[in-house]
């Protein structure tokens, strides 16, 4: 049992660094190998506990809710067929009945208003945010090491990596108070602050742990950066109150929001499969010598 058991994972972005591939396809049902990209954020709450998947999505992503709802007609055939790995695989996507439950982000006015759409869902107990476009290979998965983490702690918690300095500005930083071990206790976070001013090279990474107290300050919200509901700007409002740290998680993250990430998951993900392995190293050791010879 763990005291994190319901998770909301924002998935109404249009995807638009991936077009013309999401302009009939979900970015999040893009395939990372043999899964789509939803999928390992979804592997990842179940091994930290999580029993119930709430989804914040939007029109025109049917193909999310057609996948993890139940195949009769092709498990018919495959199990005719007597095709049990296959079967096997759409293991994967299965959901508990009443597991899933889908809501629609009419307008996208930012994270915090996506997480915003979960309050009724979610109640009164901490609840955990995984953004799927972070990908983040680890064992255990990083959601897991943080649920254990803010057993301990309580309060809202992000997860951070460094980051050069120099890319500071891409990411919310944290302002660190003190630390002990893995864990930063922190003054607040700073949206994208430039190298020269950053508080730290800490970067909050797509994976949150929230108390319940963060509704309150979502409802209250004005709009910040972008002109959108900025979900860092609820959480710092809460560091006096609920306390905020950041989580050192151990692993490999890819921003599969870019096209770069993405790639670089695949060639990841792909090298640490058996079957595959061997004949895609391979591959790549030759035709990286045949690009270094024609230079």
């Amino acid at each position: 049992m763990t005291h994190i058991r319901k998770a909301v994972f924002p998935v109404a972005g249009m995807g638009t660094r991936f077009l013309p591939a999401t302009k009939s396809v979900p970015k999040e049902m893009l395939p990372l190998v043999d899964r789509p990209l939803i999928q390992y954020a979804v592997d990842e709450a179940r091994e930290a506990g999580i029993e119930q998947f709430i989804f914040v999505s939007a029109a025109g992503k049917g193909a999310l809710e057609d996948y993890f709802d139940t195949a009769a007609a092709l498990e018919n055939r495959l199990e005719a067929a007597g095709k049990k790995d296959a079967l096997a695989a759409l293991e994967r996507a299965r959901m508990p009945e009443g597991a899933l439950t889908i809501l629609r982000q009419a307008n996208p006015l930012g994270l915090g208003h996506a997480v915003r759409q979960a309050r009724q869902l979610i109640g009164n107990e901490p609840f955990a945010v995984l953004l799927p476009d972070d990908v983040i290979k680890g064992q255990p998965g990083a959601l897991k090491q943080m649920v254990q983490a803010h057993a301990k702690v309580g309060g809202h918690m992000v997860a951070t990596m460094d980051v050069p300095r120099a890319a500071t500005s891409a990411y919310g930083v944290l302002d660190i108070a003190s630390e002990s071990g893995r864990i930063a206790y922190a003054r607040g976070m700073v949206e994208k602050p430039r190298a020269d001013v950053a508080p730290s090279t800490k970067a909050v990474i797509g994976r949150y742990i929230l108390d319940a107290a963060i509704f309150d300050r979502l409802s209250a919200l004005r709009p910040g950066a972008g002109g959108e509901l900025q979900l860092t700007d609820a959480i710092n409002a809460d560091v006096p109150t609920v306390g905020v740290t950041g989580f050192s998680f151990e692993g490999e993250r890819f921003d599969c929001g870019s096209v770069q990430g993405f790639v670089q998951a695949t060639a990841a993900y792909a090298l640490d499969r058996p079957e595959l392995s061997g004949a895609f190293e391979m591959f790549l050791s030759n035709r990286l010598s045949r690009q270094q010879m024609a230079a």
